[in-house]
């Protein structure tokens, strides 16, 4: 009613204004007519009447579970997806990746950003899944409940899997190394006993047995050595031995250690004191690098920290030259000539006037963390402080007072040596600390951690374009590489695995990170640029989903077809167009004119 009002009066109005306001003439009629058409317009706009539309005869959109538990022992893929294929057009969940149409092999089942990405369409949704899904918490429940669910879960059998394996990151040539593995036991009615091996390629490393219950998860201990094992990447592995159960893929897991023919912390101290002993257990314990302490205890001779072994000086020196990070506690007697640590550590015997010395301000510094929160003169005093000379560049990490009055003298400095990181201690007794334990224990060991990782700190950056955030990945998932500098946004790779070379290019985005979708197997890459680099990154055949989940979702029948709705005038653009053509023609017309 409001809109038969508006566009005969707003049609009126405009005649009106050049019947009675305009100047007459033959040719008036023209703007006359394109000023009505425009306010008629512009009256239904305002009054926006509708009238019936079509009805929604689009088919749904169906978002199909294309994670690997869908193929996973008896997995309904292929049934799942014909029952897909009948409902309308298709499209893959599960991971970040483009949609293709290959055999699923997604390592993860997230719904969410299809969900959402699909909803804004506006179109019918339904979801094909197994049941197993990672995110419905995070899904709002309004788009669950307006989308169709069809579950085909897939049948449970009797499984003995691999859950997790740990692993030194790094260790020596003819150090032990200890690996961890938890054995999982599903779909069975009693225990069962499980051989569990470790193996480097087909060599047996170490053999456990395990008794596991059902629905219980039982730890595996593996103790090995490393002799025998060539210097570089290791991928290790870990099998469950003749398993025979529903899902052969979960009995195998890969870990990657680092083998190196040094070790990655060394530490001499000459002589063996109470500050040596301290700060050895503390380096073992806060380091994630094997670590190798040598002592001089009587005359010329050296042993090993760990069972006063004594060990040729040769092998000291060579220890001292191949370390990441040398710590020279006391003299040093030539041996750390020629290092080419990235860190070092020096704490020599301090000269200073004895008494007891009171911590007085721990500076803002790279360990400036470890005192947050304690009062440093509640700190155990040192013995035998000796004023540091800080230079230009150099940081103070604590300040000591004889007695708790006096001038304050700096007794940890830091300082950057070309590519080489630097710090020195001049005040002995800092093991009372660490003896007293309690808060003066948690210092100490904050302080040690915090100039461990200040020393350590970013080893790659500035020696290859880009480095792998981890050298093992799960089966469907990525492997990400970093871009160590913001000089290139793209940089060729090369992967070569089983004699097959893979050219590819890695495109970092705005998080300096670039990802490759590869299929399990071991690779060995070599990046281009300016500087290159090379490594070993491997894609497991193991994956999560091949593990059984609990069902996350409710079958839900597909929401029926919107019924024909109403189509207003605002919806139409065509008026638009037509008010706007209407007042630019009125415009010209008037212009030829000669009115405004």
């Amino acid at each position: 009613m409001l809109t038969l009002l508006l566009v005969p009066l707003a049609t009126s109005i405009a005649l009106l204004t050049y019947l009675r306001l305009e100047p007459r003439g033959p040719r008036r009629w023209v703007p006359m007519l394109c000023r009505a058409v425009a306010w008629g317009g512009l009256g239904a706009l305002v009054g926006n009447p509708g009238c019936p539309g079509p009805a929604d005869s689009r088919p749904p959109l169906v978002l199909l579970d294309a994670s690997l538990s869908m193929t996973a022992d008896s997995g309904q893929w292929q049934a799942a997806s014909d029952s897909a294929a009948a409902l309308g057009r298709v499209r893959w969940f599960g991971d970040a990746r483009p949609w293709t149409d290959s055999v699923p092999g997604r390592g993860r089942s997230d719904l969410g950003p299809a969900l959402a990405a699909a909803a804004a369409i506006g179109r019918r949704i339904v979801v094909v899944t197994d049941g197993e899904l990672g995110d419905v918490p995070d899904i709002p429940a309004e788009l669950l409940a307006s989308t169709g669910i069809a579950v085909l879960p897939r049948p449970r059998g009797r499984d003995l899997a691999i859950t997790e394996v740990s692993a030194p990151a790094r260790a020596t040539i003819g150090d032990t190394i200890a690996v961890t593995a938890d054995v999982q036991l599903s779909g069975a009615d009693s225990a069962e006993s499980a051989v569990v091996v470790l193996l480097s390629g087909t060599r047996v490393l170490a053999r456990e047995d395990a008794t596991v219950a059902p629905g219980a998860t039982v730890p595996v201990r593996f103790v090995s050595g490393t002799r025998g094992l060539a210097v570089g990447t290791q991928l290790l592995r870990v099998r469950i031995e003749n398993a025979a159960d529903r899902e052969p893929r979960d009995d195998a897991r890969t870990v990657a250690v680092e083998l190196s023919g040094t070790p990655g912390v060394v530490m001499l101290a000459s002589p063996g004191d109470w500050d040596a002993r301290f700060l050895y257990r503390t380096l073992r314990e806060v380091a994630d690098l094997p670590v190798r302490g040598y002592v001089r205890l009587d005359g010329e001779r050296w042993r090993d920290m760990d069972g006063l072994r004594e060990v040729p000086a040769a092998t000291v020196r060579a220890a001292a030259r191949g370390a990441d990070l040398l710590v020279v506690r006391g003299a040093a007697r030539g041996m750390d000539e020629g290092t080419a640590a990235r860190g070092l550590l020096r704490w020599p015997d301090a000269g200073g006037p004895a008494g007891e010395w009171y911590a007085s301000a721990a500076p803002i510094s790279p360990i400036g963390l470890a005192f947050l929160g304690v009062p440093v003169d509640s700190l155990p005093p040192v013995t035998d402080a000796e004023a540091l000379a800080a230079g230009s560049g150099d940081w103070v990490g604590l300040s000591v007072q004889a007695g708790r009055r006096g001038a304050a003298r700096p007794v940890i400095l830091g300082r950057q040596v070309g590519r080489r990181r630097e710090v020195t201690i001049g005040a002995d007794g800092f093991w009372r600390w660490a003896f007293r334990g309690g808060p003066s224990g948690d210092v100490y060991r904050a302080m040690m951690a915090a100039t461990v990782s200040w020393l350590l700190a970013e080893p790659d950056r500035g020696s290859a374009e880009a480095r792998a955030v981890r050298r093992v990945v799960d089966h469907g998932l990525p492997v990400t590489f970093e871009r160590t500098s913001d000089s290139s946004l793209s940089v060729p790779v090369s992967l070569e695995s089983a004699g097959i070379v893979r050219q590819d290019t890695l495109r970092f985005g705005g998080d300096g990170r670039a990802s490759l979708w590869l299929p399990p197997g071991a690779y060995r890459y070599r990046l281009g640029g300016a500087r290159g680099g090379t490594g070993t990154v491997a894609v497991d055949t193991w994956s999560r989903e091949w593990l059984p989940q609990p069902i996350a979702v409710e079958p839900r029948a597909m929401t029926a077809a919107a019924a024909a709705g109403r189509t207003s005038a605002r919806q139409w653009p065509w008026l638009y167009a037509l008010v706007l053509l209407s007042l630019s023609a009125e415009w010209f017309a008037r212009r030829r004119l000669g009115l405004r």
